[in-house]
């Protein structure tokens, strides 16, 4: 007998939109898991502009969508942060310390080739309930 998965799409209209076939966030099991958020406003449309700002906007795309889940960035468990260039990591260091408290989530921070949209900072995470 197949196993159903129970999994909700979450939107906010407050963060962009997805560029591709895939949601803002989904919740199955307790969990929420936010796709990768980057720096853009959604009102604007415009992409910030530095490490540090991109980092910020990133972040508040993941606390606008978690918002719309009813959680807080303190139900985050687990951050994926994405950099153009390692060089940005204490600038995306700096403002990501000033968004979370102890006991702070785990994270891994990697350097890739290239980022959607030619952002420098893109973040994720996985939320719980």
């Amino acid at each position: 007998m197949e196993k159903l998965i129970m999994k909700k799409a979450i939107n906010s209209q407050k963060a962009p939109g997805a560029i591709g076939p895939y949601s803002q966030a989904i919740e199955a099991g307790g969990m929420v898991f936010v796709s990768g958020q980057l720096p853009i406003d959604a009102v604007t449309g415009v992409m910030a502009q530095g490490a540090k700002e991109q980092t910020r906007q990133s972040l508040e795309n993941v606390k606008h969508i978690l918002q719309e889940a009813g959680l807080t960035l303190d139900n985050v468990v687990k951050t994926t942060v994405f950099l153009e260039d390692m060089s940005l990591f204490a600038e995306m260091n700096e403002v990501y310390a000033a968004y979370f408290k102890a006991p702070f989530p785990a994270r891994s921070a990697v350097a890739v080739k290239a980022l959607p949209k030619g952002a420098s900072v893109e973040i994720e995470c996985i939320a719980v309930r």
